[in-house]
């Protein structure tokens, strides 16, 4: 089932976090924030909509990481109900999609309650000092890539940001599968 996220609270800070990644080290929020932004995006390696746009999300992080905007990804689906997002499977994840990025693991899920993440994919772009502007999508397409032509709105907007400050007033929310959370 489709989630979108909704709720936003823009000037928010960005939650603090230490977490394992697939390539052994455990980074915070400190190692990953860029000197311009930083993206922190919840994705998981089953969802078809994460499977759709993966490539795409790729190629834009390393366009924003080029342009010292850090970028992060970490999955907080329970791997005992979706033992396709188990650590293990993160690694040969990150490693089938050549991530330029950390990719890590909030096994707690704490970090994905800090945030208020709700989907994956599910994109929150912060300015250099850390206070939320973006809370969009990746770009027009779901499951199917978007029209040529068309915007790349995660880009655009952090680029903005980067310059300005300023997020574009107009963001689309991301859409995908809920956050697979663990039974309390």
């Amino acid at each position: 089932m489709a989630v979108t996220a909704n709720q936003v609270n823009f000037d928010m800070p960005a939650a603090e976090f230490r977490l394992r990644a697939t390539d052994g080290k455990t980074y915070s929020l400190d190692d990953l924030a860029g000197e311009k932004g930083t993206v922190v995006v919840f994705i998981c390696n089953h969802c078809p909509y994460v499977k759709a746009v993966i490539d795409r999300m790729v190629a834009d992080a390393r366009v924003l990481m080029s342009e010292g905007i850090g970028f992060v990804a970490i999955c907080s689906n329970d791997a005992a109900s979706h033992p396709e997002d188990s650590f293990e499977n993160m690694k040969h994840f990150a490693q089938a999609h050549s991530f330029p990025f950390p990719y890590l693991h909030d096994e707690t899920q704490a970090v994905a309650r800090a945030y208020g993440a709700v989907c994956t994919p599910d994109f929150f772009g912060y300015s250099a000092d850390r206070k939320l502007k973006y809370r969009g999508r990746l770009d027009e397409g779901r499951k199917t890539p978007p029209p040529a032509g068309a915007p790349r709105e995660l880009v655009e907007a952090m680029r903005a940001i980067a310059k300005t400050g300023v997020a574009p007033a107009d963001q689309s929310p991301s859409l995908g599968c809920s956050i697979k959370w663990k039974e309390a």
